[in-house]
């Protein structure tokens, strides 16, 4: 019951989202009442899945799986960060809301951090900043191709939310072996499912049908579909 409620409860920040960017915008609430909803559903998932991790067993664990919640916490703060500063740009409503529902994700990884012990990369550090030198530099090119235009924003948008399903899968596969950072990962990789829905539902707003960067196609059809 725990399990089912949490993924309602994470999945539910994205099927709002896409209320709130995709075809049916008119037929949402007001925007106002559509932020607000979004953060209670945020705030609520978040203190769940906090208390239900802790519950679950603490497993010794790898360098690997170290490695891999250390490198998600930055990665997840690149995708917040970079929507803060292009909602900053283009004031588009998907990146104000998907940039809370990323702190979420941020949060939920810290909450393992936390759970274990571990160092965070992403303490103190203000919005543009990593330790992680690779993710540094994506960060900058992200943020001078989302510039160019409203389309270029959120094409990056899309591509962030790609690399977060690739990489999230990846250390899911090869390097989890505990229950709770499984739980949290394969969370976050559908919560950035319906963010990838998101963005694509709105680029057609501007009569612009996306083409996966990194996906495979059939796997971008499922999750499109």
């Amino acid at each position: 019951m725990k399990t089912a409620y949490l993924i309602i409860a994470l999945t539910s920040i994205g099927l709002i989202q896409l209320s709130a960017c995709g075809e049916t915008f008119d037929e949402t609430p007001t925007v106002s009442n559509e932020i607000q909803l979004l953060s209670e559903v945020e705030s609520e998932s978040l203190n769940s899945l906090a208390r239900y991790i802790d519950q679950m067993p603490s497993d010794e664990l790898s360098e690997k799986e170290i490695e891999g919640l250390q490198f998600m916490r930055e990665e997840e703060k690149l995708a917040r960060d970079v929507y803060l500063v292009l909602y900053d740009q283009w004031s588009l409503l998907p990146f104000k809301n998907i940039s809370k529902s990323e702190q979420v994700h941020m949060d939920a990884i810290r909450s393992l951090l936390n759970k274990y012990s571990l160092e965070d990369p992403a303490e103190g550090n203000d919005i543009g900043i990593f330790t992680n030198n690779e993710l540094q530099q994506l960060y900058n090119q992200l943020l001078e191709r989302g510039s160019k235009s409203v389309v270029d924003a959120l094409k990056v948008g899309a591509l962030i939310e790609e690399v977060d399903i690739i990489d999230l899968q990846r250390i899911i596969d090869e390097e989890v072996d505990n229950e709770d950072i499984e739980f949290v990962l394969s969370n976050l990789k559908r919560a950035s499912g319906f963010h990838l829905r998101a963005f694509v539902g709105h680029l057609k707003r501007y009569n612009i049908e996306y083409s996966p960067e990194l996906l495979q196609e059939d796997i971008y059809k499922d999750i499109i579909e």
